[in-house]
């Protein structure tokens, strides 16, 4: 902003905390703002509408209407132009508002006045809409830039009102004289199976921001630099010295990290200071920017990378307020976390041992605190939508991820329920440790191949905890992605044998680099793609950059020298790409034997099926291949043509329906009639119920994450495999869009465990 427009704000942003700061109810107070703006922007009417849940915005105050009829008139999301704003979450300027495409006559508002002009923008809490305010005139006006970005300023001031307490108080009472009610069971979404009862702990995100303008630019860049450093100083103690057990949350924990350490986004916001701004709006600022060109993008990346940035700015935000140092004071032994949404590290700013169950008011599958949560062995809900708003401290409250409900203060005889489950739950995780030193044989002899995935070295752990036979799938790419700058053949080398090393003669498949879509590297330029997923990823990335291939290829036959080498290829799409790779792979190895360096005593080359054009070419790909393993989470999104990122989407396609598996029926038999080594290493063999459909199909190799494998162990040795395979033949034909509840019928029919 231009330095009179600054002082023209900070005399608003005065009175406007003067008239918050009043005894006044809210009404009166939204009113008396609305006023004070009108006044000051020249604008003849103002409206400040509330969102009352993801789909509509509630007219909660107005002036400069003769019968603005407040809480009698609601616009659903991207009806008008005020739901164009809420929708979108950006700002919109009109002149001759009769004419705009979204206008919408409102009998309840627009009745009086013929006006001519309109200036709306969102407000903004952590990424939602929580309320709109819009400005009117008779007469058409031009609206500077500097207009907007006052207004939008003001916008984050009037935040604080409408995510206050006071608020939510307000909120509740006309609920309330509505006739409207909670009911203590309350049907989500389990994110994560389980039971938990304990304590509600409402998770408060950080204040909003208060101070807006800098007075002293240098002291504020000061306060950043304290600010951050302390951060990143206080994220790398809390995440190293942790026990978080082992898996994907530990990837998900080490790529916010270096997020957080983040140079680009630090000088974004280094630079909104030396604009004007002071350093907690700075950091605001710089969020709302990244939003704004982010938003939009189909890519599932992307828009987690959004939700952990809205993490780190929050975190960055204490710790510039200083309010970092308030850990939760919380006296309960069991506690139920109940948050409006949530990031991966401030799950871990509690006493997770003390978690019993965690509510997510929005949420998918694929957030990262769930799958955080989910390593941790905390049940997860979401999509509850107002529970949020409901649920209060020390209530309470009761999960059941099975079946996706959760009861608020239930009674005597659903808690002793609950507490029973509970028991038998845990008396199962001691069942499924004693599988530990009993082999992965089913009821009529047939031995199963049960191997892991692993990414960090901390996952090598589950090679001796599990007693696998040994790692389906070792993904190269984390150690990429936990490094700030690409790592040489020699670092690559000491990862690879220490998994080497940690395996002895158990079998461990190597797949090369696989980035791009959800997989950036901090260290790389990427240019922008409609459809990352389908775009420049994985092999075709490091076919061209063939330099990082080789040097891959050479850490791989070092680390396994005197021993046997397995190496597969990710996103294989026809069979001249996998020669292609193979014989980069081929060549790489008569290098090292004519130089005389030590060579791996067998090496067998694969390939990932995950692209469907292959499974059109197995009969060619096959006589070259040595082995195959199924990628199930790209095979099915490309097979469903869905973002498995997309919670519209998220329970629409299933994996176990008749197309699906008729592919990977398809797979299994070509591979077996080729005598070639067939295994699935994507999410159904994680799956009990998943795992037993493919143990039907004839799959006899499966890698499942760590935290899975005891429960599908105690699946495969209480199944008998020709009595599911004659049942899938049947199932095969059905028309049905899942067959889930079929098999889990199956299954608790015939005693097969699949917990």
């Amino acid at each position: 902003m231009q330095s009179t427009a600054i002082k023209e704000a900070l005399g608003i942003l005065k009175q406007l905390r003067q008239i918050m700061e009043t005894p006044e109810s809210v009404p009166e107070k939204l009113r008396r703002i609305l006023e004070t703006i009108s006044a000051k922007m020249q604008a003849d009417a103002a409206t400040c509408y509330v969102a009352v849940d993801d789909n509509y915005l509630e007219l909660f105050a107005a002036c400069g209407f003769k019968k603005a009829s407040s809480h009698r008139l609601r616009l659903r999301y991207n009806e008008g132009m005020a739901g164009e704003v809420a929708e979108g979450r950006r700002s919109l300027v009109i002149n001759n508002i009769w004419m705009y495409p979204k206008f919408v006559s409102k009998p309840e508002l627009l009745e009086e006045k013929d006006f001519q002009s309109f200036i709306g923008v969102p407000v903004l809490q952590w990424n939602r809409t929580i309320g709109v305010l819009a400005l009117y005139n008779a007469r058409e006006i031009d609206r500077s830039e500097v207009d907007i970005e006052l207004l939008e300023t003001i916008a984050m001031v009037l935040a604080e009102i409408l995510a206050s307490e006071e608020m939510t108080q307000y909120k509740k009472s006309l609920i309330k004289s509505r006739g409207m009610s909670t009911k203590e069971r309350v049907k989500g979404l389990s994110l994560n199976k389980g039971y938990g009862i304990g304590d509600a702990v409402v998770h408060r995100r950080r204040q909003s921001v208060t101070n807006i303008f800098a007075e002293d630019k240098e002291k504020e860049l000061r306060r950043l630099e304290i600010a951050h450093h302390q951060m990143n100083e206080d994220l790398d103690a809390k995440f190293n010295s942790t026990k978080l057990g082992l898996g994907e949350h530990i990837d998900i924990l080490d790529a916010y990290r270096m997020f957080a350490k983040d140079k680009g986004w630090y000088g974004k916001i280094a630079g909104n200071i030396r604009g004007g701004l002071a350093a907690e709006a700075a950091v605001e600022r710089a969020y709302e920017d990244m939003w704004n060109r982010l938003s939009q993008s189909s890519d599932s990346y992307l828009r987690e990378r959004l939700h952990d940035l809205r993490d780190v700015a929050d975190r960055l935000q204490s710790y510039l307020s200083g309010d970092y140092k308030q850990a939760p004071d919380i006296s309960a032994k069991d506690i139920v976390i109940v948050a409006q949404t949530m990031g991966p590290a401030e799950l871990m700013d509690y006493d997770y041992s003390r978690i019993r169950g965690l509510i997510i008011e929005d949420g998918t599958p694929t957030m990262h605190v769930a799958i955080v949560a989910k390593a941790l062995n905390i049940p997860v809900l979401a999509k509850l939508k107002g529970i949020f708003g409901e649920i209060q401290n020390g209530q309470t409250v009761a999960l059941d991820g099975n079946e996706g409900f959760v009861y608020v203060n239930p009674s005597p005889q659903v808690e002793t329920e609950f507490r029973k489950r509970i028991a038998e739950r845990e008396e199962l995780q001691k069942r499924l440790a004693a599988l530990r030193n009993l082999p992965a044989r089913t009821l009529n002899g047939v031995d199963i191949g049960l191997y892991i995935n692993v990414g960090l070295p901390m996952d090598f752990d589950y090679i001796e905890t599990t007693n696998c036979d040994g790692v389906g799938l070792y993904r190269t790419e984390i150690p990429f992605m936990a490094s700030e700058a690409m790592p040489d053949v020699g670092k690559q080398v000491s990862y690879y044998k220490d998994l080497m090393d940690r395996c002895g003669d158990k079998r461990v498949v190597f797949r090369s680099l696989d980035v791009g879509s959800d997989k950036l590297l901090p260290y790389w330029a990427y240019s922008g793609e409609a459809n990352p997923a389908i775009g420049w990823r994985s092999i075709r990335i490091t076919l061209d950059r063939r330099a990082i291939l080789r040097q891959q290829i050479r850490a791989f036959l070092l680390s396994a020298a005197g021993k046997e080498l397995n190496v597969m290829f990710p996103m294989i799409s026809d069979l001249a790409e996998f020669e292609d790779a193979k014989e980069t792979l081929l060549i790489e190895l008569e290098k090292d034997k004519s130089r005389g360096v030590p060579v791996p005593k067998k090496v067998n080359i694969g390939l990932m099926i995950e692209v469907p054009s292959v499974v059109f070419q197995l009969d060619d790909i096959l006589p070259r291949a040595d082995f195959v393993s199924v990628g199930t989470n790209d095979l099915a999104q490309f097979i469903f043509a869905c973002d498995r990122g997309n919670p519209k989407l998220s329970e629409r396609y299933d994996v176990l329906s008749a197309p699906f598996l008729n592919v990977m029926k398809t797979i299994v038999d070509k591979a077996d009639a080729a005598g070639v080594y067939c295994s699935v290493c994507g999410e159904m063999a994680s799956n009990p119920i998943e795992a037993l459909a493919l143990i039907g199909l004839g799959y006899r190799n499966l890698s499942s994450s760590g935290a899975s494998f005891g429960r599908i162990k105690s699946m495969v040795r209480s199944v008998n495999t020709e009595e599911i395979a004659d049942y899938m033949k049947l199932l095969l034909k059905s028309t049905r869009n899942t067959l889930r509840p079929q098999l889990i019928a199956y299954a608790y029919d015939h005693g097969i465990e699949i917990y």
